[in-house]
């Protein structure tokens, strides 16, 4: 009789032993799988993020483009305004001197 009941306490404390280990394994589990959705999830971030940063950079390049060719017009239309400037002041020292 009282080797049955070591028996069963060593089988009672194996069995809760056991269940204690797998729950245990099941928490780590969960906690790597959450770990690996989440290192998932800032992948996807940065992957967005860089999207974002090649679209901005674009339109960057594309601002400055635009920029250029109004500066470049600007310029053009700034000697042509001192050109006409300068014939008018020919024509008005033309017309002084007559």
């Amino acid at each position: 009789m009282n080797k049955i009941v070591k028996v069963s306490a060593l089988v009672l404390f194996l069995g809760l032993a056991s269940g204690c280990a797998t729950t245990g394994l099941d928490e780590v589990k969960a906690t790597a799988d959450r770990a690996a959705a989440d290192a998932a999830a800032a992948a996807s971030a940065a992957e967005a993020a860089r999207a974002a940063a090649d679209r901005a950079a674009q339109a960057a390049a594309g601002a400055q483009s635009t920029a250029d060719r109004a500066l470049s017009a600007a310029t053009e239309a700034q000697a042509c305004c001192e050109a006409n400037r300068a014939s008018m002041e020919r024509m008005f020292q033309k017309s002084m001197s007559k």
